[in-house]
C-alpha cells in the first residue's frame, strides 16, 4: 500500500464522521506498511473536545500495540492537524504526519502555525500534505455547504 491508499482508508474514516454529523475528518495510524490504529472526529458525540480524527486513531493503535509510544508509525489524516493532534504525535513519537487538506484557520503544519519545525521542540516528525487534497477538501465543503443548506431550510 502507498500513501494515496491509506488517505483512501483515512477518508473511508471520514466519511464515517460525517454518517454522524460530525465534521468528517479520518485518520489512520500506520505501522510497517499495516493500519494498526482508526478513528474519525468525534467531538460532538462524544461530549469531548479532545476526540479530534487524530486523537482516537492514536488512542486506538496504542490500544492495540500496548504501548503508548507509537515507534515507528506514520498517521494519516484528512485534514492538516491542529496544535493539539501535533502535540499529542510528538508525545505518541510518531515518525511521519501526512496530511490531505490545509487548515487555514486552526493547521499546525504550516497553515497558521507550523511546530514541526520548531528546533525548541523535543521530538521532531516529517510532514507531508496536499496528498489527495481534492478528494479530502471537496469532502469538507461539501458537508458544510449541506449543513449551511439545511440550517437555511430550518
Amino acid at each position: 500500500m502507498n500513501d494515496e491508499d491509506f488517505m483512501h482508508a483515512a477518508l473511508e474514516q471520514a466519511r464515517l464522521a460525517a454518517q454522524v454529523g460530525e465534521v468528517p475528518v479520518g485518520a489512520v495510524v500506520v505501522k510497517d506498511g499495516e493500519i494498526v490504529g482508526q478513528g474519525f472526529n468525534a467531538p460532538i458525540t462524544r461530549h469531548d473536545p479532545t476526540a479530534h480524527a487524530e486523537m482516537m486513531a492514536l488512542r486506538d493503535a496504542a490500544q492495540r500495540i500496548g504501548n503508548y509510544r507509537l515507534v515507528g508509525c506514520e498517521l494519516f489524516v484528512t485534514l492538516e492537524p491542529c496544535v493539539m493532534c501535533v502535540g499529542a504525535t510528538f508525545h505518541a513519537r510518531i515518525a511521519r504526519v501526512v496530511y490531505g487538506a490545509k487548515e487555514p484557520k486552526t493547521g499546525a503544519a504550516g497553515s497558521v502555525f507550523n511546530l514541526f519545525t520548531e528546533a525548541r521542540l523535543n521530538h521532531h516528525a516529517r510532514i507531508e500534505g496536499g496528498v489527495l487534497e481534492e478528494e479530502c477538501g471537496k469532502l469538507l465543503s461539501d458537508f458544510f455547504a449541506a449543513r449551511r443548506a439545511q440550517q437555511k431550510m430550518q
